[in-house]
């Protein structure tokens, strides 16, 4: 017999990297879902913070944390629906367009453009926030919903991402034949063009509504009144009463507890239903 150690074949030790890697990421959410169970008494006790313990009162939280402050939760929840639908699907929109066109029409000045958005990509989008305020007021349109809505609407990252997907799952051999056949350029666009980008506008579209949904930094700088809010900066601004003793103490605690909970359960949904989508474009791309 040998003396020789056996070694630890290489794929072991991958996936114990995945394996901590998981819990990296799923550990705080488990503690947000055995915390939300809690009052507040459990939740500032020290004793089980991972597990389940001193009481299961979930649905009493969430029955204080819908009721709180005359639904104020609900108020916030309302408009992050809002602001996450109609500035993703308006983003998907205005991304999916100029991507293709991009992509598949020759235009004086295409690759300067197109320069210029790929440079946007790089500029970090709180550094825009200030020139967006100013020129927010100068319309206008400070504190209301379109002073979040409209900056939304804009991504250099999906534009690119639409072009890049765009060029590579559309032949150029398809429209020709669709022209010849005496389609126009919309038809040829909405029935030959779009069914094949499919999965990159899923993909533009989840991105753009989590982009939008956890957007902080733009809502608090445009928005004075509370009951415009998303749900990011309605409970930043609860976080900020229990810590200074003026929410309600301790008991505000449980409330933020659940809400943030409760916030990325859509998202969550979201992913679930449309990963298959996700997984059909990455296919797509293997066979490329």
């Amino acid at each position: 017999m040998s003396d020789t150690p056996r070694r630890i074949p290489r794929h072991i030790w991958g996936k114990l990297l995945l394996l901590a890697l998981i819990c990296y990421f799923l550990v705080p959410v488990w503690w947000l879902l055995v915390a939300s169970t809690k009052n507040a008494e459990g939740l500032f006790s020290g004793s089980g913070a991972l597990w389940f313990k001193g009481g299961f009162h979930f649905f009493e939280n969430l029955h204080d944390l819908f009721a709180y402050n005359n639904g104020e939760f609900l108020t916030w929840l309302g408009n992050s629906v809002l602001y996450a639908l109609t500035g993703g699907i308006g983003c998907t929109i205005i991304s999916v367009l100029a991507g293709y066109g991009f992509a598949k029409f020759r235009f004086r000045g295409r690759n300067l453009v197109f320069a210029a958005v790929l440079g946007s990509v790089v500029v970090p989008l709180t550094s825009l926030v200030i020139p967006t305020f100013v020129m927010m007021t100068n319309i206008g349109l400070i504190d209301t919903i379109w002073a979040v809505i409209l900056p939304s609407l804009l991504s250099p990252f999906a534009v690119y991402l639409m072009r890049v997907y765009a060029a590579a799952s559309i032949p150029d051999e398809l429209l020709d034949a669709a022209r010849i056949d005496g389609a126009g350029e919309l038809r040829t666009f909405f029935r030959v063009a779009l069914p094949l980008m499919r999965p990159g506008v899923i993909t533009v579209l989840l991105l753009s509504v989590v982009s939008t949904w956890n957007n902080f930094f733009l809502p608090l700088v445009m928005l004075s009144t509370s009951k415009l809010y998303p749900l990011t900066v309605g409970i930043t601004l609860w976080t900020t009463l229990a810590s200074s003793n003026n929410g309600g103490g301790q008991s505000l605690w449980n409330l933020i507890i659940v809400g943030s909970l409760v916030s990325i359960v859509p998202l969550v949904i979201a992913f679930l239903t449309l990963q298959k989508y996700w997984r059909g474009g990455l296919a797509v791309g293997s066979l490329k």
